[in-house]
């Protein structure tokens, strides 16, 4: 017997219920794939942007990322050239790694005092080409939002300010930063006094033409020995960060500046190695060479290696809420669609008690009889799931061509409304499969029933 052929009878025998069936599964399914594709493109996005920033591994002094973001000479890391150098020549790691470079984080307070105005700011030594090539990285093909830092080529001096900081420092006009109120700008506010060292670098700059300094600011931060060192520095640019709590601290200076500034004449050093992979696949790999290599010659540093997540724990907790959104409307979704086509087949059994008792009086096994009301739920969930999923990417390609835009909650400007469907396979194949899965479940009730209805009573059905 064709079973399959029977199958597809049945359906057409009563189109009205099976497109309603079929209606159900489509609106169902294509919902579920276009949330879990706007979880997935915020959760690559975010990915990316961390990556970006912040590498997939960093290695760092023991107990730094805890308690040594204020105290950045306690926790740095002692030659740290050779462990960069001996990373990128492990022939294990190399194949792996898309850039490895050292970072050194500082806490201090800037000040613009020919305007009166100081604020604390947290600092970022880092290599400035290195730092740019890690902003390209783009695994999954995300609209990247990272901008490459305006230092290559700069001197020594030169630092990007988040926007926050120049509203702050009275810089917008210098900077053309926007939306920034530049009343007394000019003159320093009262009760404002500097530190003696910065005084005397701003009376310097007072002798110099203005245009030389407009955009210079000082920076006073705590040196290895206790003394504090101050440096005068050129913005060349304010980017917005995206995150107003950021923007409004963030500094970024050459790697050698910041050294001067923490650690003077002093070897210096670095507080975290950023290494950044090829593939995030290659994380748990990278993680266990790099601890084993670790171990070995460097071992008396008491140096650990961080992800990605543990560096961000952000992520991770968005990661938990969107699963439990996407789980709650999957289950919701499921219960609908469970509960509509258990309706659909057994109201199918129930006009074809006849039918049923004709097969059975002709031979048909039991297990004919459910296999043939299975085969129609299988039919069925492979017609509606085709249907769905291609709803669902007509669906999402309007949206992502659409320029919608929100804001984020704690961010200051907008991202595109984007959902990530057909670049998701695992999200495809797993919408896919669970609802073949619930289209089946829902048919083995009505199946069962059908397979022991007794051959006299259905055949004397009315």
């Amino acid at each position: 017997m064709n079973f399959w052929s029977l199958a597809l009878r049945n359906l057409l025998r009563n189109r009205r219920r099976s497109l309603a069936t079929l209606l159900a599964m489509v609106v169902g399914l294509t919902a579920i794939l276009l949330f879990g594709g706007y979880r997935s493109n915020i959760l690559y996005g975010m990915q990316t942007g961390f990556v970006q920033y912040s590498g997939h591994l960093q290695i760092q002094r023991r107990g730094y990322f805890l308690d040594g973001g204020d105290n950045p000479t306690a926790y740095g890391i002692a030659d740290y050239p050779r462990i960069v150098e001996a990373i990128r020549r492990d022939a294990v790691l190399s194949p792996m790694l898309a850039v490895v470079t050292p970072t050194l984080q500082l806490g201090g307070v800037a000040g613009n005092f020919s305007a009166g105005i100081s604020r604390s700011v947290v600092a970022t030594g880092l290599v400035v080409e290195e730092r740019n090539r890690m902003l390209q990285w783009n695994e999954y093909g995300m609209v990247s939002y990272a901008q490459p830092l305006a230092l290559a080529g700069t001197g020594e001096d030169a630092v990007v300010v988040g926007t926050g900081v120049a509203r702050k420092l009275k810089l917008c006009a210098a900077l053309g930063v926007p939306d920034c109120s530049q009343e007394d700008a000019a003159r320093p506010a009262d009760g404002v006094s500097a530190p003696a060292d910065i005084l005397t670098l701003s009376a310097q700059e007072r002798a110099q033409p203005a245009a030389a300094v407009r955009n210079r600011i000082e920076i006073l931060a705590a040196g290895a020995r206790g003394a504090p060192n101050v440096a005068s520095l050129s913005v060349v640019r304010a980017n917005n960060l995206g995150v107003k709590a950021i923007d409004d601290m963030y500094v970024a200076m050459h790697l050698s500046q910041a050294q001067k500034l923490v650690y003077g004449t002093a070897r210096p050093e670095a507080t975290a190695i950023i290494i950044q992979l090829r593939h995030t696949t290659q994380m748990a790999a990278a993680r266990a060479r790099l601890e084993a290599l670790l171990a070995g010659e460097f071992g008396w540093q008491g140096l650990e290696v961080l992800d990605f997540q543990t560096l961000n724990p952000i992520y991770g907790q968005t990661d938990e809420f969107m699963a439990s959104i996407f789980g709650f409307i999957a289950l919701l979704i499921g219960v609908i669609v469970l509960f509509t086509i258990g309706n659909t087949m057994g109201t199918a059994v129930t006009e074809r008690t006849v039918e049923i008792g004709t097969l059975r009086a002709m031979g048909l096994r039991r297990a004919g009889i459910r296999r043939l009301f299975l085969c129609e739920a299988l039919l069925l969930g492979a017609i509606g799931s085709a249907a769905g999923l291609a709803c669902a990417l007509a669906v999402s390609g309007l949206i992502n061509g659409s320029g919608w835009t929100w804001t984020p909650p704690g961010y200051s400007y907008a991202y595109l409304v984007l959902v990530r469907v057909g670049q998701d396979v695992p999200l495809l194949a797993g919408c896919v499969a669970g609802m073949v899965g619930v289209t089946v479940a829902s048919a083995l009730w009505p199946a069962r029933r059908a397979a022991k209805l007794p051959i006299v009573d259905a055949l004397r059905h009315v």
